[in-house]
């Protein structure tokens, strides 16, 4: 997650916010770039902070009502299927969890049916406390546990509408849909049919039973989804020794998920080639829930956050992606196509085609971008690239290769289209400094970084030039503490560990913290209170704190309906124990938000932010 780190700058006044897009191609992709589309200068923020909290408890800004909305295990509504009803005691089967609402909450995009009063809410359930998912916890495990499991991962597509100012959930929907991590997926691009994407029961190497630890999500100018497959190695087991590629990756004799234990596909020993099928990003049709999803192995095989488009001047789609985890790297895929008119339909195979590279940032504020291109420098098959498909599989050991720069947790990512920059969180890094993986250097400044930060950047010319400009929008940290590092330089209320960010269409950022619960509400972080949602104006850094969570939560998924008049933000794993995974049997809680039930669990779920007069967020 010793150089000496350039100034922090500030990104200067910039009259001239062009629209990105023109002429036909603009009228019929302009609806589905929401936040993404060019905007006027952020205006001044039209609330009062509220100050940090502890308590478990949503709190929110006066003049906005914050209401929770489809928490996990509430029935989504599919059309001919059972709706199934949410249960305290969490004793709902495995195939009733297919028909609910998946598990901790996280990326999510609005897609608009009737402009900002009815549409598609398509979310990721990144991970589960099997703790809390099942009636008696992780003990006596067994299949039927991890069939559960499974089925509360994966990506929720609800439909919903608003009616009399409140946002209802449509039941039954015909467009409603789980995606779970038995659902079939197809495979794309240059891996597809890889020697090291074959398995016993997909010999052919383009058929993946799956996604999860789906984390940030993408919404492309055509109208699709895209979902990262993030922490995929924490499903796996090894040999007693993994394998040089396995160590790699992060895979090992151990299993948080235990899946193992009653599917064989995530035992590396029978099945070597399973993780490779996991990693990517996968793009799903909302609109249709027929349509079978597709691993885009073109944008290469990372412990994904998400992935997020921008289009360059021509037409052609940039798809940029970090990974999270202490010292790896900052992505872009450059399309070889231009996007066409028609929706999925005419832009189908368009992310299987293009160029694949990793972001080298230098001092001086410059950097560029390292092509991910087979034959070209050390990717070749004497260094273990045999062929593009194993350059894309194995994207980490070819960035180390190539040399691209070690970040701090890069997280989620922001892009805006009017001025061509490019934000990324880089959430924290303990590790880094002397005796760490990588020193300081000037993109990650500080050692033992437990603060994080964000950093932007814009491509010389436009959104697929070869070199780029860079700073630091902001050092994140407390400028009370003690250690100079972790102090920071936010202009405005302090955070840590910025990780969800997103443009509303006004072209304010939100920011949303994810410090760990270890760490929150004491030591360094004593004084910031539970994560966040702050409003940031790019122009003067300033930040402004909107809400905070409830006990233990993370706040992510940030996201508007195009009036700007509703925002959507997701509370992930409320309550969490500082382990991570509840006991049902504990009668300590951590936190009981939204249902406060005495004896309940706590929930995962959608926020709805509105002004009680109706007005614009953050006006």
């Amino acid at each position: 997650m010793t150089a000496t780190s350039p100034p922090h700058r500030r990104l200067p006044a910039d009259p001239d916010r062009r629209v990105l897009l023109r002429g036909g191609l603009a009228s019929s992709l302009a609806p589905l770039f929401g936040a993404c589309a060019a905007t006027p200068r952020a205006p001044v923020l039209g609330f009062a902070s509220v100050p940090p909290s502890s308590a478990d408890a949503l709190v929110v800004a006066d003049g906005y009502v914050a209401t929770p909305f489809m928490p996990w295990g509430e029935p989504l509504g599919i059309a001919g299927q059972p709706m199934p009803p949410w249960r305290d005691d969490a004793g709902n089967s495995a195939a009733e969890q297919a028909l609910q609402m998946g598990m901790h909450h996280d990326g999510m995009h609005y897609f608009p049916l009737d402009g900002s009063r009815r549409g598609l809410l398509v979310m990721n359930h990144e991970y589960v406390d099997d703790g809390l998912l099942h009636a008696t916890g992780a003990a006596d495990w067994s299949a039927e546990k991890v069939a559960k499991s499974q089925a509360a991962h994966g990506i929720s597509v609800v439909e919903i509408e608003l009616k009399g100012g409140t946002w209802q959930p449509v039941r039954p929907s015909a467009l409603a849909r789980r995606i779970t991590a038995t659902t079939p997926f197809a495979v794309g691009g240059p891996a597809a049919g890889h020697a090291l994407m074959r398995t016993a029961a997909d010999p052919a190497g383009t058929r993946v039973l799956g996604t999860f630890a789906n984390c940030g999500a993408g919404m492309t100018p055509w109208g699709t989804y895209l979902s990262g497959e993030e922490n995929f190695q924490d499903y796996f087991v090894t040999a007693d020794t993994p394998t040089r590629h396995e160590q790699r990756w992060g895979l090992d004799r151990s299993s948080w998920y235990r899946w193992a234990a009653h599917d064989s596909r995530f035992d590396t020993v029978r099945h070597p080639n399973e993780p490779n099928r996991f990693g990517w990003v996968v793009e799903i049709d909302p609109f249709d829930p027929t349509s079978t999803p597709v691993k885009r192995t073109a944008l290469g095989r990372a412990v994904h956050e998400g992935a997020w488009v921008a289009v360059t001047k021509d037409g052609h789609a940039v798809v940029y992606s970090g990974e999270d985890a202490a010292f790896e790297c900052i992505y872009r895929f450059v399309s070889r196509d231009r996007i066409q008119p028609g929706g999925f339909k005419a832009n189908r195979e368009l992310l299987d085609h293009g160029t694949l590279y990793v972001a080298r940032f230098e001092a001086g504020g410059r950097g560029r971008w390292l092509p991910l291109v087979h034959g070209q420098g050390p990717l070749r098959a004497a260094n273990g690239f045999a062929d593009q498909g194993e350059v894309l599989i194995k994207a980490r050991q070819a960035a180390d290769a190539l040399g691209g720069t070690m970040m701090d947790r890069p997280e989620w990512l922001a892009v805006d289209a009017a001025s061509r920059w490019v934000y990324c969180t880089l959430t924290n890094n303990s590790a880094r400094g002397p005796g760490g993986r990588a020193d300081v250097d000037a993109a990650n400044p500080r050692a033992r970084n437990t603060m994080g930060q964000i950093i932007r950047w814009r491509e010389d010319g436009d959104f697929d030039g070869a070199t780029f400009e860079w700073n630091h929008l902001a050092l994140a940290g407390d400028p009370a503490n003690e250690r100079p590092e972790a102090r920071g330089t936010i202009v405005g209320d302090a955070y840590s560990s910025p990780d969800t960010i997103a443009f509303d269409p006004r072209g304010v950022l939100w920011i949303c913290s994810d410090v760990g619960n270890s760490s929150l509400n004491r030591g360094e972080h004593a004084r910031l209170g539970n994560n966040a949602l702050l409003a940031c104006d790019v122009a003067t850094g300033t930040t402004r704190r909107l809400m905070v969570g409830p006990a233990n939560c993370e706040l992510t998924g940030v996201c508007f309906t195009p009036d700007g008049r509703t925002m959507f933000v997701n509370v992930q794993h409320p309550g969490e124990a500082p382990r991570g995974r509840n006991d049902p049997a504990d009668p300590r809680r951590h936190g009981n938000w939204p249902d406060f039930r005495p004896g309940g669990r706590p929930r995962s779920a959608t926020v709805v932010v509105r002004r009680r007069d109706g007005g614009v967020i953050g006006a």
